[in-house]
């Protein structure tokens, strides 16, 4: 897998958790919007992520 290929599903992961947490209700708006916050900057850490991944399957 190439990076590209592993930014693009990290991104669809985390928009599938926000898009999850968004159908249901009894999730406060206030942590819904603290949680999304944190999720998006977890996207910044992708090439991280694919680097560590990428030593362990060596």
């Amino acid at each position: 897998m190439t990076q590209e290929e592993f930014d693009n599903r990290y991104a669809a992961a985390l928009d599938d958790i926000i898009a999850a947490m968004a159908e249901h209700s009894e999730i406060d708006p206030e942590k819904f919007y603290g949680m999304t916050c944190i999720l998006e900057n977890l996207r910044f850490f992708s090439p991280v992520l694919y680097g560590a991944l990428q030593k362990r399957e060596e």
